[in-house]
């Protein structure tokens, strides 16, 4: 959806914000298991700016293996794999549902922050917008009036704003995005430097296993749809960790007659799906897998059904919900 002007957030909203802020000691910051850039970006600027105000922060997430090409974020060593504040202030990012969380939080006031249409509302305060185009400009739109946003918080905030978009290509791109990455840009960050680090930093692994993904690829409906799957023997093989898999799906997108993409990444007794789309809605598809995400892009695990069965699954859902054109 695209959107031409500033998120809106009431008073309310930022007074709800600061009061809780003030009625707890120490403040976690959490984001969803097996994290993307935008969700440590998020997580990462929130973090440096409330430590720089003075709170009492940490700053978590459940995934042992980080993504590596974005260890160049300030306070990126400072993720930790558990919750060591009790009775702490949550502040999730990017995630949208608790579940995602990989954290007990049960009993815990939460700011839940997020763009995700299939976002729960499971806050105690919910700022989520998913006319945003990524979780970061939902904080940073948020926080700018109430604080001073430090450089190290405003370059993880940009990070995951052109990850989120794809550096500016995805479909709900709009005026505003370029604006917040003006703004972001004039508080010290240099684009150049962060698309470098983000870009040109791939482990041979990754290719290794891209390689890999490219030599599975199906096409069915016509060559509408696409599947890859990268099986355990493929990551064992080149050597590749789950982080390495970012951004594959999108090659088989790429392709001039597909409208639905899959990825099947197997894991230890579970399955992980990413669907992408040059515009039909995928999301349903995923939350029918009890996954959730955005219109064009989206994403479920399972446990309950083997591969070649999980993906005639896929393609029957995909027939029966019209989600591409049938002969």
């Amino acid at each position: 959806m695209k959107h031409d002007k500033k998120l809106h957030f009431s008073p309310k909203e930022r007074e709800q914000f600061l009061q809780l802020l003030g009625d707890h000691s120490a403040v976690t910051i959490l984001s969803h298991i097996h994290p993307d850039a935008d969700a440590i970006g998020t997580s990462l600027g929130i973090y440096l700016l409330l430590k720089k105000e003075g709170y009492r922060v940490e700053i978590a997430n459940a995934t042992r293996e980080l993504p590596r090409h974005l260890d160049f974020l300030e306070g990126f060593g400072r993720i930790k794999q558990k919750i060591d504040y009790d009775n702490s202030l949550i502040i999730t990012c990017d995630c949208g549902s608790l579940d995602r969380l990989g954290f007990d939080v049960e009993g815990r006031r939460i700011i839940n922050i997020d763009h995700h249409p299939s976002n729960t509302r499971f806050g105690t305060l919910n700022l989520v917008r998913p006319e945003a185009v990524s979780s970061s400009e939902v904080a940073y739109r948020f926080l700018e009036p109430l604080f001073e946003i430090p450089g190290g918080s405003a370059e993880a905030f940009y990070a995951a704003l052109i990850s989120d978009t794809r550096y500016f290509t995805t479909a709900n791109v709009s005026e505003e995005s370029f604006e917040v990455a003006r703004e972001l840009i004039a508080r010290g960050v240099e684009p150049g430097s962060v698309a470098q680090a983000m870009l040109q930093r791939r482990s041979l692994a990754s290719l290794r296993v891209l390689g890999r993904a490219l030599e599975s690829l199906q096409l069915y409906l016509g060559g509408q749809v696409a599947v890859m799957i990268v099986t355990r023997e493929d990551l064992e093989a080149t050597g590749a960790r789950y982080d390495d898999l970012d951004g594959i799906v999108d090659y088989a997108r790429s392709l001039v007659t597909v409208e639905v993409a899959i990825m099947v990444v197997e894991r230890s007794g579970s399955r992980k799906v990413s669907l992408r789309s040059k515009g039909a809605d995928v999301m349903r598809i995923a939350q029918a897998f009890g996954g959730g995400g955005h219109t064009v892009a989206a994403g479920f695990e399972t446990d309950t059904l083997p591969t070649r069965e999980l993906i005639e699954r896929l393609l029957e859902m995909i027939k029966e919900e019209g989600v591409v054109t049938t002969q």
